[in-house]
């Protein structure tokens, strides 16, 4: 299952290192990337994710508020959301939790740490995709 990913990251390294551990993978997903929340919001309402990875600390709106807004959207609610941040912050975890993620990643990761973690949770959602009508 080719899956429509949202990469929600500010930091260009991040999203170089996203498509390198896709191209490592042979990974064929499509791959949609915003810079911050607002963004993300944007390119939602034209393209419905199968799964959004999510970057708690960003401008204009951070992950926390991008979920918030997400999770009350009825188009919305139910995306998969996993969040690979650098904060290892008890609070944020739960916070995060509280408002429906999937999983929480704290990077930076090794690579090949890294690269293991992005196979998991694409072959996970893959097999597990949401179906909406």
């Amino acid at each position: 299952m080719n899956l429509k990913i949202l990469l929600v990251e500010d930091d260009e390294i991040e999203k170089l290192k996203f498509e390198r551990a896709l191209k490592k993978l042979d990974a064929t997903h499509s791959v949609v990337k915003a810079a911050n929340g607002e963004e993300a919001l944007a390119i939602c309402k034209d393209v419905l994710p199968n799964l959004i990875l999510l970057d708690l600390n960003m401008p204009k709106m951070n992950g926390l508020e991008f979920l918030d807004i997400l999770r009350a959207d009825e188009n919305l609610k139910f995306v998969p959301t996993v969040v690979f941040s650098t904060s290892n912050n008890h609070q944020d975890m739960i916070n995060a939790y509280k408002v429906g993620i999937a999983g929480y990643v704290v990077k930076p990761l090794h690579y090949s740490d890294y690269v293991n973690q992005i196979e998991k949770i694409i072959d996970y959602w893959s097999i597990n995709e949401l179906v909406t009508l």
